[in-house]
């Protein structure tokens, strides 16, 4: 071949390949190859040895002596406690990653617009220095059912009882051969006198059963009433004598009135008068009340508002999921942040000049211009909810992790729990897998996409 022939097969600016160069490539090749080695060492001793092993072990029993098969995966398919692990995965991964990237969202756009954003932003992010178990223990005893020891029902309580107050009086009751009886029908819950009272003859309406110091402030020593000409006057009291003593059914001079206990007359299934206890226990009706049954209504012995039980049957995978978006959201504004300092103020700046709102240029610029990012959030959160552990684990009590179980805490507790079958841990370690990689191929085929351009 000739020198013009050869150069006319060489591709136009290609260098030709020659014993050297092919040299310098395998040995480029080799040094690549040795500085990887260690990497894809650990790789396959960390991650696809594993892997390959759950595998292996998800088609054995329990001992790992004995072929089943598929027998594993069918018992996953089976049990309740796992269908219920299943089902709560689910709901995590709709409810967690959603309303943690739509609070970073939210926050990344309102403090653009203030000052004091980004102390806003530390204080937010903050929580993602904490780790999962510290975050739960803080919220086991922020969804603490004791009011005095839970936030969460300390703030309900006490927004309930600004407009629902508690009686003073939960657990008082009649005593022995008492004139009180417990009143039934629509009246349940309270007690009634026995026989009708008569204007002008004092009535005793005697409790046990409240603690002396439960009794509401401004309590007095109680007194019997002194009768009135034409009104019906009468005492409530606790008929009780501390340290013994004393005698049923009449004021002694130690025991204490029942400040504040409504007493109603009723006529014909009609309250046709009613009083509040003073002080001493003592109170007076009108006339009206004369002939009367009289009626310590139930409001007077409602139990005192306890709150929510959060971390209860029904509500502990919320709660937790309200955990998790606290630690998760402030992650999800930073990203979010960071992708809406990078979208153009000019085209914000045209949709206002358009006459476009403020929720307009929100809802058709800013979301739009943001999606890419706000799907690759999103994909990372559905992926970190999925193996979700540590906060269900510390904050749901033992009575409920059955309730609030999800497949990460599902796989610990089969492998190894108590009854542990390695076999089925597997399986569901398998499971687990299956259902993470196609999120996790998904959001590589975006970043990859997202590269390219």
């Amino acid at each position: 071949m000739t020198a013009k022939a050869a150069k006319a097969a060489t591709p136009t600016g290609a260098i030709p390949a020659t014993p050297a160069r092919s040299a310098e490539t395998r040995r480029r090749r080799l040094v690549a190859a040795a500085f990887l080695l260690p990497a894809l060492v650990l790789l396959g001793a960390l991650v696809v040895h594993p892997i390959g092993y759950s595998l292996y072990r998800s088609f054995f029993d329990r001992s790992g002596d004995t072929f089943v098969g598929g027998a594993n995966y069918g018992e996953i398919l089976h049990d309740d406690t796992i269908r219920t692990a299943l089902r709560n995965t689910a709901l995590w991964v709709v409810l967690a990653p959603t309303t943690a990237t739509a609070l970073g969202l939210i926050f990344a756009v309102l403090t653009e617009r203030v000052r004091w954003g980004t102390a806003f932003k530390l204080l937010v992010f903050m929580p993602m220095a904490i780790s999962m178990l510290a975050a739960g223990i803080i919220f086991r005893l922020v969804y603490d059912h004791d009011p005095h020891r839970g936030i969460a029902n300390a703030v309900w309580v006490g927004v309930h009882d600004t407009f629902a107050e508690s009686s003073a009086f939960p657990k008082a009751r009649p005593g022995r051969d008492s004139p009180l009886v417990p009143a039934s029908g629509a009246d349940a819950g309270g007690f009634t006198t026995r026989d009708p009272v008569r204007a002008g003859v004092p009535v005793l309406l005697p409790l046990v059963g409240v603690a002396p110091e439960d009794l509401p402030g401004g309590t007095r020593t109680a007194r019997p009433a002194a009768a009135e000409p034409g009104k019906v006057t009468g005492t409530v009291w606790q008929d009780f004598t501390r340290g013994g003593g004393g005698r049923t059914n009449a004021v002694d001079p130690t025991e204490s009135g029942l400040a504040g206990i409504r007493v109603e007359a009723v006529k014909d299934g009609r309250v046709v008068d009613s009083a509040s206890a003073r002080p001493d226990g003592t109170f007076t009706l009108s006339a009206k009340a004369d002939g009367a049954v009289l009626r310590l209504p139930a409001a007077n012995f409602r139990e005192a508002y306890a709150g929510v039980e959060w971390l209860g049957p029904t509500l502990v995978t919320p709660a937790v999921i309200g955990a998790y978006v606290w630690m998760w959201a402030g992650f999800a504004m930073v990203l979010i942040g960071a992708g809406l300092a990078a979208v153009p103020r000019e085209l914000l700046e045209a949709a206002r000049v358009d006459g476009a709102n403020e929720w307009q240029v929100f809802r058709r610029v800013t979301v739009p211009l943001l999606a890419p990012l706000l799907a690759v959030v999103l994909v990372t959160l559905v992926i970190n909810v999925m193996k979700i552990f540590d906060l269900v684990f510390v904050i749901a009590p033992g009575s409920v992790q059955d309730d609030a179980n999800v497949l990460a805490l599902q796989l610990y507790r089969t492998s190894f729990g108590t009854d542990a079958d390695p076999g089925l841990g597997s399986a569901i370690a398998v499971l687990l897998l299956v259902l993470v990689l196609p999120v996790m191929l998904y959001n590589i085929r975006r970043l990859r996409k997202e590269g390219a351009r």
